[in-house]
């Protein structure tokens, strides 16, 4: 490694050392110094938490999920509905069934321990290279290169790669292999972490306050704004539907399962009708679970999902208890306790929307 390679990852661990974010999951370099050791399983939880999510959003669920499951025997025994019941609003629901998956792996083979290996955390349910990287490194101190999406930022601008996403990312790996401390693997990663999530960011980043702005080949020559360089964005189909808010005189909701694949598989619902990412559903009361009722038009909601968007018309209608019998996968839950039930985002705003008084988080 060259002297300025050097001096670049020096650089950042010297800022990392005063400005490290004081997060719920880090193990802070004071800490490390006074002994104490990042817990494998809570970098993990608090890596799968934060992919495609703010750490704004991450924080209360993470604390939750600790307190509820304080190590990855307590989750492993846990029901995957549970699970899913403290991950609802978190999206992107299949991390949290293969939670479920990594944490009865990590028993039933491992012995309750997380592999210190980065080619076994490879291997586990729903770890890939970045989250198997950030284990490594962050927990067992294996010189690993972790590359998120604020570290792609950082070493993007630092060494001028214009190559688009996602091809840029092999040689953006390199890069970071190449600065990467070995002394410091967890510190470095989490010090890159956090350069692009408080200086470099993805808009008007603070390029006077980084400690390796002059270091950075980009800054002074092109505008930083402009990398990582990405692709065109494809344009994301607006799919429509309807979803049916069912009422009884006992203040309850009629809630459903929604199937064990596919799109928010597992989680709970209002009836719906038959929309996914690839087709609509029908938008009016033809496909609503009682025929006879008087429905109410509540207006629309807008959800967009990773791949499409989706426009859901609200329909209202309330009914004697004794008058219906739900079917297989539905049932009665009281509205006041709906906070307590596996409601994706897109449900929520179906809820809030037709119930306006209903108290739901997220």
């Amino acid at each position: 490694m060259s002297a300025n390679l050097t001096e670049i990852g020096e650089k950042l661990l010297a800022w990392y050392d005063i400005h490290a974010r004081q997060l719920p999951w880090r193990v802070g370099p004071d800490a490390l110094r006074a002994g104490f050791q990042p817990d494998a399983y809570e970098v993990w939880l608090a890596e799968i938490m934060l992919q495609q999510t703010t750490v704004a959003t991450v924080k209360d669920y993470y604390t939750r999920f600790t307190q509820k499951w304080p190590t990855v025997q307590a989750l492993a025994a846990a029901s995957e509905d549970d699970i899913l019941k403290q991950w609802a609003g978190l999206g992107y629901y299949s991390r949290a069934r293969n939670l479920k998956k990594c944490a009865d792996t990590i028993v039933s083979e491992h012995g309750g321990q997380f592999p210190a290996d980065l080619f076994k955390l490879r291997a586990l349910p729903g770890i890939g290279d970045y989250t198997a990287a950030a284990i490594a490194s962050i927990a067992f101190g294996i010189p690993a290169p972790v590359v998120d999406g604020n570290v792609e930022r950082v070493f993007s601008r630092l060494f001028t790669i214009d190559t688009p996403l996602p091809k840029a990312k092999a040689e953006i790996r390199e890069r970071v292999n190449d600065v990467l401390t070995k002394e410091r693997p967890g510190d470095f990663a989490q010090a890159c972490m956090d350069l692009g999530a408080t200086i470099c960011t993805p808009k008007k980043p603070a390029c006077m306050h980084c400690p390796v702005r002059l270091d950075c080949t980009v800054l002074g020559v092109q505008d930083p704004e402009r990398f990582p360089v990405k692709p065109p964005k494809k344009e994301k189909p607006n799919r429509v539907g309807a979803a049916y808010v069912i009422v009884n005189e006992k203040g309850q909701i009629l809630l459903a399962k929604r199937t064990s694949t596919g799109l928010l598989a597992n989680m709970t619902q209002v009836p719906t009708t038959d929309w996914n990412s690839r087709k609509d559903g029908m938008t009016d009361i033809g496909g609503a679970p009682i025929k006879n009722a008087r429905w109410m038009r509540s207006g629309q909601i807008e959800h967009v999902f990773t791949h499409f968007s989706l426009t859901l018309t609200v329909w209202k209608t309330e009914v004697a208890k004794s008058q219906f019998t739900p079917a297989d996968g539905q049932w009665w839950a009281p509205i006041a306790t709906l906070q307590g039930e596996a409601l994706p985002t897109v449900m929520k705003k179906v809820i809030a929307h037709a119930l306006p008084d209903a108290k739901l988080r997220g």
